[in-house]
């Protein structure tokens, strides 16, 4: 499955190295000379990296072809993706945004919500974006309050904390 990990950020220095935001918790498997990334919009890709190293604890990636701060300006904002096997190495629970977009999510008193619609990655932790009401209602993705995520039936319970749900 092709799976979004990364983002192109600004340009780093004259050379086309960019500065890259991570969106995968494995860089050190997808971020390596050699390996070809597709791209989002796919008219730019794929990418195959040309050279990978930290900075100060950014990312830089270099491009086969490009050599040039204003060539690699022309690739901000786009995204990077891996085909990963979403199964491999996966424990209970391990997911992927991909697998809970669209999962419907209900409270624990049988109330449905709706759909998650978007997973915020912050960095103390994930919150779930369900649309509930014609809102956009923010879950913090956490076991005590998320306790049931069922991938494959698309359905995930929640123990929402009280005033969560308020208008």
């Amino acid at each position: 499955m092709l799976l979004v990990v990364a983002r192109i950020g600004r340009a780093h220095g004259v050379l086309g190295e960019a500065t890259i935001e991570v969106r995968t918790d494995q860089p050190e498997d997808r971020f390596y000379v050699g390996s070809v990334l597709q791209t989002d919009p796919t008219n730019l890709g794929p990418l195959t990296i040309s050279s990978a190293r930290d900075h100060n604890g950014t990312l830089l990636l270099g491009f086969e072809g490009i050599s040039d701060r204003n060539q690699i300006e022309n690739f901000r904002n786009v995204l990077l993706l891996a085909d990963v096997d979403i199964h491999a190495d996966s424990t209970e629970d391990d997911f992927h945004v991909q697998e809970l977009l669209g999962c419907i999510v209900t409270t624990d008193s049988g109330l449905e919500l709706g759909p998650v619609i978007e997973v915020v990655n912050l960095p103390g932790q994930d919150l779930l974006a369900v649309e509930y009401n014609g809102k956009d209602v923010l879950i913090p993705f956490v076991k005590a309050i998320v306790p049931d995520v069922d991938v494959v039936n698309k359905k995930i319970r929640v123990i929402p904390p009280e005033g969560l749900l308020d208008e």
